[in-house]
């Protein structure tokens, strides 16, 4: 088998004289490609090795971007005032990075008022479009109609 590996001479070893070097290191003998001719082994401390593998995914793992949603509820008959409010947190949370979830809850008989719950949505997505664009157009699911707006990415 081919031998590499810090300390080690590199070259072509029978599998005991191979062990012995590892041996006499006090490090693991670890196969890293089989199917080579001859196959390659490497020697190494394999607990530290497992060590430094778990290091650099924890570091990309803490990378990568989360994604929180936030939610706003209206309701079908929201007055004007509730609705600016709420648009300004919307606005906030967009220029945060969070998804946004904004639906219309409807009680009871409410649900006859279903194109009321649509335009307020669709105007809210209106009047958001330079903070963010629609990612699901308004769609009834149950009592309540969901649409989610994403942030626009900042340059």
């Amino acid at each position: 088998m081919r031998l590499v590996g810090d300390n080690v001479e590199v070259g072509i070893y029978p599998l005991a004289k191979a062990k012995e070097v590892a041996a006499e290191l006090e490090l693991d003998l670890v196969e890293i490609s089989p199917k080579a001719k001859p196959p390659v082994c490497k020697i190494i401390d394999y607990k530290k090795f497992l060590y430094e593998q778990k290091k650099r995914e924890k570091a990309l793992k803490s990378k990568a971007t989360k994604v929180t949603i936030k939610e706003i509820r209206f309701g079908p008959q929201t007055d004007e005032h509730d609705y600016e409010f709420k648009k300004k947190h919307a606005i906030k949370f967009l220029q945060d990075g969070a998804k946004l979830k904004a639906f219309v809850f409807f009680k009871g008989r409410s649900i006859i008022f279903k194109e009321q719950g649509q335009i307020l949505l669709l105007k809210l997505a209106q009047e958001l479009e330079e903070y963010g664009k629609v990612e699901q157009m308004p769609k009834l699911e149950g009592k309540r109609m969901i649409m989610f707006i994403a942030p626009k990415k900042v340059k």
